[in-house]
C-alpha cells in the first residue's frame, strides 16, 4: 500500500482535523451533517481520528427525504453500531404533514428542495449553532464562494457577498442570538482526494459506489434510478444497465453513471481520467444555471 505521509493528502487530512477541532472549540452546539455519502463518511472518519481515542463529541444529523437509496439507509445504521456514534434524523415527510412545504408534482418532482426547511427546523429544535458539511469547493460553482466558516443569517440564509476573511487559517466564529455556522472541513479536497483517501485509510462505503446491474431510464442525457415515485414520460422505458453513483443524494436527482469499477482501486481509475465533473449527473443541478447558489441562498447544505 502507498503511504501517504508527507503527501498532499497528509496536509489535507491535518488542516480538516484542525478546522473540526476548531468547530468543536468555538461552538456550543455543533453537530455533523450526514447523508451516508462518500464525503459525510470520509468527514466522519477525520472528526474520529480528530477526538480519538474519546468519541466524537458531538451527534450527526440526517435529514433523510424518503426518497434516499436504501443502501445508503442501510450503511448510516450499520456505521452508527458500529462505531457507536450518534445520529439524528429528522423526515422531509414530517415537514410536508405539518404543511410547512408543499410536495412537487409533475416528472421533475423531488423533494431535495423541501429538505431545506427540514434542516433548518431540526437547526432550531436542537438549537445547534454550527452544522459541519462535506461540501468541496471543487464541486460546483457556488460551493466554490465557501469559506471554511460560512456565516448564516438568523433565517438560516447565506450570503456569499458577506463573507469573512480567513487569513492564516484564523476562524471567526462570532454570531448573534439565532445566527449559526455552516463549516466544511473539506473544502480544499477534490474528488480524486476522496477516494485515494479512501482506498489509503480502508474506509468503508456503501455497495452503491462500486457498479452494479440496476433499473434505470434516461432522461436528458442523465441516467436515473428506477423508483415507486418516479413518474416516467411516455418516450422513457426502464432497461437493466451496469451503474454506479459518483455522488450520492435523493433519488429523483442522483444521476448514475455507466460503469465496471468493482473496486476503490478501479474508481480512483476511472476519476482520473474523467472529464465529466461529479455533479454533471445531478438532474436537480440542472434546474437552472444558479441552481445550487439559489438553494444555498435558501439555507441549504
Amino acid at each position: 500500500m502507498i503511504s501517504y505521509k508527507n503527501t498532499h493528502l497528509q496536509e489535507l487530512e491535518n488542516e480538516a482535523i484542525y478546522v473540526i477541532r476548531e468547530a468543536a472549540a468555538q461552538f456550543e452546539r455543533p453537530t455533523m451533517l450526514f447523508s451516508g455519502g462518500k464525503d459525510s463518511i470520509v468527514m466522519y472518519h477525520l472528526a474520529r481520528k480528530a477526538f480519538y481515542p474519546a468519541k466524537v463529541p458531538f451527534p450527526l444529523l440526517h435529514i433523510d427525504t424518503g426518497h434516499n437509496f436504501q443502501e445508503t439507509l442501510e450503511f448510516r445504521d450499520y456505521l452508527m453500531k458500529k462505531t457507536g456514534g450518534t445520529c439524528i434524523v429528522r423526515y422531509v415527510q414530517d415537514t410536508i404533514n405539518q404543511g410547512k412545504v408543499q410536495e412537487e408534482t409533475g416528472y421533475n418532482a423531488s423533494r431535495n428542495v423541501l429538505q431545506t426547511v427540514t434542516l433548518l427546523d431540526a437547526i432550531e429544535e436542537f438549537k445547534f449553532d454550527c452544522a459541519m458539511g462535506g461540501g468541496r469547493r471543487d464541486e460546483e460553482k457556488a460551493r466554490a464562494k465557501e469559506r471554511f466558516f460560512s456565516h448564516r443569517d438568523e433565517f438560516g440564509q447565506w450570503d456569499p457577498k458577506n463573507q469573512r476573511p480567513e487569513l492564516w487559517n484564523i476562524f471567526n466564529g462570532r454570531k448573534k442570538m439565532g445566527e449559526h455556522f455552516r463549516v466544511f472541513p473539506l473544502s480544499n479536497w477534490t474528488e480524486l482526494d476522496v477516494w485515494l483517501y479512501i482506498l489509503l485509510e480502508k474506509i468503508e462505503i456503501p455497495s452503491i459506489y462500486f457498479s452494479h446491474e440496476r433499473e434505470v431510464f434516461n432522461r436528458d442525457g442523465v441516467w436515473l434510478a428506477t423508483a415507486p415515485f418516479m413518474k416516467l414520460k411516455p418516450t422513457e422505458h426502464p432497461v437493466i444497465k451496469r451503474v454506479r453513483c459518483r455522488t450520492i443524494g435523493d433519488i429523483t436527482c442522483t444521476g448514475l453513471v455507466l460503469s465496471e469499477a468493482s473496486s476503490v482501486e478501479d474508481i480512483v481509475a476511472e476519476i482520473a481520467q474523467t472529464r465529466i465533473t461529479e455533479r454533471g449527473g445531478r438532474y436537480d443541478d440542472k434546474r437552472s444555471d444558479t441552481a445550487m447558489e439559489d438553494r444555498k441562498r435558501e439555507g441549504y447544505f
